[in-house]
């Protein structure tokens, strides 16, 4: 049988906050190879819920970028109850209150189409940018936590910049 862990790990790196959401059959596995990562990619474990203060726990709605523009899709949001919508050239994310998600999801539906995903998140509350150096010790974590078949969803609070997207290739 699995067992859901809900916010497994905390991480903290030079006031980047990530939560790692996992699904296990094996807590101490997971437990480890969490760990293991963390430490090799020069990041500092916290408890279970010692960075959660920074994030709200959300509802997340996305959508294609052809579900229609920016306008229609937040005025479509709006008028189903949803909190927040972030458009770029990706698509929409569509935030709404933990316990409308549901319906925001099911009111969106006949006006822009199937939703490419809808879930619980964790948003953060503030940013934190992200330097080149740092940015690419940052990716190679998530990388080494998003090979685990256990790690379900890393959430973090940091934004990189394009100049040092580019940089980074």
């Amino acid at each position: 049988t699995q067992s859901r862990s809900s916010a497994a790990s905390d991480v903290y790196k030079r006031q980047v906050s990530l939560i790692i959401e996992a699904l296990t059959d094996n807590r101490n596995r997971t437990a480890t190879n969490v760990r293991t990562a963390v430490s090799k990619n020069g990041g500092n474990l916290g408890a279970s819920g010692s960075v959660s203060h920074g994030f709200d726990r959300v509802g997340l709605i996305n959508y294609p970028a052809s579900a229609g523009d920016a306008e229609k899709v937040f005025e479509a949001a709006l008028e189903a109850g949803a909190e927040d919508v972030t458009s770029s050239e990706d698509g929409h994310e569509i935030w709404t209150a933990q316990g409308d998600l549901h319906e925001v999801a099911k009111a969106l539906e006949p006006v822009l189409g199937e939703a490419e995903g809808a879930k619980l998140a964790w948003k953060p509350q503030t940013m934190v940018e992200v330097t080149e150096d740092d940015a690419a010790t940052l990716f190679k974590l998530i990388d080494a936590l998003d090979d685990d078949d256990d790690v379900q969803t890393v959430w973090g609070n940091y934004e990189v910049s394009d100049a040092v997207m580019e940089k980074l290739g």
